[in-house]
Order: C-alpha cells, then sequence, then structure tokens
C-alpha cells in the first residue's frame, strides 16, 4: 500500500498566527505606541550610556568637564531607561500581541490597554526629569536605582501600575481565551506570574521597612528581592525572543514545545523561593542577602537547556548570515553567554560585575532587537528591506558589548572600583588602564549599532502606512 501523501505540503510557519490575530488597526495602534515607547527608552539609555562611559576614561574629565552628580544621576536614568523602561516595553508589547493572539485577535479590555499604554508614556517623562533637575539626591542601588526625588518616585509607581493593567488584560484574555495558548503565549505568561512575583517581593520588603530612614541602603534593601526576580522575568523573555526568532529564521520550531515549557517551569519554580527567604532569614541579613545571590544560579539549568538544544537546530540549518533574525539570534545567545562566564568571578566590588551584567543585558538587547526587525515591524506592515545597514546594527552592538564587557572584566581584575569615573578610579596599573581604554572604546562601537537600530526601526515606525 502507498505511503499516504498529503494533497498539499504542510508547512510551520510562527508568523502567520500573529499576524492574522493583529490585522486590525486596534492591534496595530497598540503595538506600534509600546514599540514607539521602547525604541524613545532605548534612546535616552543611549545618550547617558555614551556620557557615563566616557566619563571613566582616563583622562576624559580634563576634556569634558562632568560634576559628580550629573554623572550619579545620569547613571541612574541610564539604568532606569535601558533595564527596566526598554526591558518592560518590549514586555508590553509582547503581552498585547499574545492578548491579541489568544483571543483571536479580539481580546477584552482594549480600554484598559490604552491606558497602560498613556500611563507608560507619562511615567517614563516623570522618570527622565528629574535628571536634569537641581535637586533629589541619586542612589546607586542595584536593579532599580533611584533619585530620591517626588516626581521619580511618581514615575516608577505609574510605571508599575501601567504594567499591572497589561498584566491584568493578559490574565483576562487567558481566562476568556478563544484562540490557542501557544509556547510564545505560555513564555509571556510565564513572564506576567514572574512580575507579579517580583511586586510581592518589593511589597514584603517595603512593609517590613516601615519607619526606616529613607536613603541608599533603604532602596539597597527594598528592590534587592524583587530585583533579582525581574532577572527571572528578563530571562523567560530572552528564552522566549529566542523561541520566535529561531521559529522565525528557520520556519521549524527552535526546541520542541515541551522543551520550551520544562524551561519556563524551571524559571517559574525558583522564583517562587524568592518570597519564601523573607520567612527563612531574618529580613536584609547578610544570609538573606546572600540566599538571593545563590538563586541567580537557577537561571542556567533552563537557559542552557533552550540554548544547547536551539544550538542543535543552528547547527542542522543552513547558515543564514544575511537573514538580520538568524543574526540577532546567534549574536545574542554568544554575547549573554560571555556575560554569564564572566559572571562567574564577580565579587560585587570592583568593575568585573557591571562586565557580567552588560554581556548578559547585551545578549537580551540582540534578541530584542531581533524581535524588532523581523517579528514587531513585519506585524505592523512596516518590514524593513533586508540591507546591511540592519545587519551592521548588530555586528556593531554586539561586537561593541563584547569589547565592553571584556574591557571591564581586565580592568576590574586589576582592582578597577564600580560605580567611580575618571581619576577617581585611582587605575595606575597597565592592565587596567588597556581594560578601560577598550571598554571606552567597546562602548563608543555598541552605541554606533545601537542608534543604527533606533534609526532604522523608529524610521520604519513613523513612516506612514496605507490603511
Amino acid at each position: 500500500m502507498a505511503a499516504f501523501q498529503p494533497a498539499k505540503i504542510q508547512t510551520w510557519n510562527i508568523f502567520v498566527g500573529f499576524a492574522d490575530a493583529t490585522s486590525s488597526v486596534e492591534a496595530r495602534t497598540e503595538l506600534r505606541a509600546w514599540c514607539g515607547l521602547a525604541l524613545a527608552a532605548l534612546a535616552v539609555a543611549g545618550v547617558f550610556a555614551m556620557l557615563v562611559a566616557l566619563s571613566r576614561v582616563p583622562g576624559f574629565e580634563a576634556l569634558a568637564p562632568l560634576p559628580v552628580a550629573f554623572f550619579n544621576k545620569g547613571l541612574v536614568v541610564h539604568v532606569i531607561f535601558s533595564f527596566v523602561v526598554w526591558f518592560l516595553c518590549v514586555f508590553g508589547a509582547l503581552a498585547t500581541v499574545s492578548a491579541y493572539r489568544i483571543s483571536g485577535g479580539r481580546p477584552v479590555g482594549r480600554r484598559v490597554g490604552l491606558t497602560a499604554i498613556g500611563l507608560g508614556y507619562m511615567a517614563s517623562v516623570m522618570l527622565f526629569m528629574p535628571g536634569f533637575m537641581d535637586r533629589g539626591e541619586p542612589s546607586l542601588n542595584n536593579y532599580i536605582p533611584m533619585i530620591m526625588d517626588p516626581l521619580y518616585y511618581a514615575g516608577l509607581a505609574g510605571l508599575a501600575v501601567s504594567l499591572c493593567l497589561v498584566v491584568i488584560r493578559l490574565l483576562v484574555a487567558v481566562a476568556c481565551r478563544t484562540g490557542p495558548l501557544e509556547p510564545v503565549g505560555l513564555g509571556i505568561l510565564n513572564g506576567t506570574f514572574l512580575f507579579l512575583v517580583a511586586l510581592v517581593c518589593v511589597g514584603i520588603a517595603g512593609g517590613l521597612l516601615t519607619g526606616a530612614p529613607v536613603d541608599g541602603a533603604y532602596f539597597e534593601n527594598l528592590f534587592w528581592g524583587g530585583g533579582h526576580v525581574l532577572q527571572f522575568m528578563n530571562v523567560a523573555l530572552l528564552i522566549t525572543a529566542w523561541y520566535l526568532l529561531g521559529g522565525l529564521a528557520f520556519g521549524t520550531p527552535f526546541i520542541r514545545p515541551n522543551q520550551q515549557g520544562v524551561a519556563h517551569v524551571l524559571l517559574f519554580g525558583a522564583a517562587l523561593l524568592a518570597p519564601l527567604f523573607f520567612v527563612l532569614f531574618d529580613p536584609f541579613d547578610s544570609d538573606q542577602t546572600g540566599a538571593f545571590t545563590w538563586l541567580q544560579y537557577a537561571f542556567v539549568p533552563p537557559t542552557l537547556l533552550v540554548a544547547v538544544l536551539g544550538c542543535k537546530t543552528i547547527a542542522a540549518a543552513p547558515r543564514t548570515w544575511t537573514d538580520v533574525r538568524f543574526l540577532c539570534l546567534v549574536t545574542s545567545i554568544a554575547v549573554f553567554g560571555l556575560g554569564g562566564v564572566l559572571g562567574i568571578f564577580v565579587d560585587g566590588a570592583d568593575t568585573r560585575t557591571p562586565a557580567h551584567y552588560h554581556g548578559v543585558i547585551g545578549g537580551i538587547n540582540l534578541a530584542f532587537m531581533g524581535l524588532f526587525f523581523g517579528f514587531f515591524l513585519p506585524l505592523m506592515d512596516r518590514r524593513l528591506n533586508p540591507g546591511r545597514a540592519q545587519r551592521l546594527s548588530v555586528w556593531f552592538y554586539a561586537s561593541g558589548q563584547a569589547l565592553h564587557s571584556l574591557g571591564l572584566f581586565l580592568a576590574g581584575g586589576y582592582g578597577a572600583p564600580r560605580k567611580t569615573a575618571g581619576d577617581a578610579q585611582m587605575t595606575e596599573a597597565v592592565g587596567a588602564q588597556i581594560g578601560l581604554y577598550g571598554m571606552g572604546i567597546g562602548a563608543v562601537i555598541a552605541v554606533v549599532g545601537g542608534v543604527m537600530f533606533i534609526w532604522l526601526a523608529g524610521r520604519a515606525l513613523l513612516r506612514r502606512v496605507d490603511p
């Protein structure tokens, strides 16, 4: 008996379902708004990144004097926009797309979605303005650095409420779903749960800190636990982006959906330990702090699972270096992996710590760049024609971030301290000097790539498209 032959060749396409679900004007308007805010956040972060990075290069103070207070506030603004606002806006875009997909293109709560977007824009302005005001003391605490000013506090609260509305809308869409809940939707749903766990940790810490003086130590304790959980959320977004980019580039699942599901279960299961640390340990003592630090190693199994299994797919597929989706996927895995390896050697006191997180963040950023080029813009019929400029932006950013991280790591190995600039770093060793110069050169190259990306994606986003 002859084997069954289908009348039509069956194909797998990860893009078509999302394109059908977001074909309405309403869906594209919401997605465009989140993408616009994300790019604006990245642009703000890039301006301050250049100033902050150059101020660390020995001798730069003589060329362009920058007051210490401006450096500290600039560092706060750079981090909050590059590490918090940018990431959360990409989450907002992915959650919006997922809500439409899960609801078959007709999600409930559109007003909630629009309110979330409006709050996000207003909150971003309130977070940005204190950096240029002659008031408010900067606090360079980890994860969510602060400017101690009511306007900044209001901005951070507004951003949190905006994302809570996004979460509520997605959860309602899941409860009333009429469309499929696929690996991408499950990944974003896991991100919403992890965001809520992070808020719980911040809430518990805030309650325990009632009556404490509001200073740098206060914010360090307030955001230490929740900040660690937000990194689980970022990893959930990363491996979801890898799955998407792999599917877009190869026309086949990057890894099996059940394997992707296992990775998300491992992430969420580990993050659930975080609130328990407030019960198992005395609040804010060294044991609790260390427990949150060690919890970060729970990132390794799910990330390695997706990366290793995904690399098998990459190895079996044709090399398509001209495809920006493939390029973003490969460089993201490589730069993220570099940052992860460097993290083995951090001690929190010198520049090996920022070397680690600049590599990790750089890897996530590359994946998100791929989402803009290969997913968000095409969903809005704003697809860019394949060209060298897109690929150069990725290569510049990836190589610049790698050099930036390696330079910081080398300087840190010679004792260059964190969160200091210029001559205050007291780095006389030749190795430290080489590392800091390499860090500065890498930062410039990465910023060039970032500016190219913002220009290309922003121009496409602003381009008029006929309905």
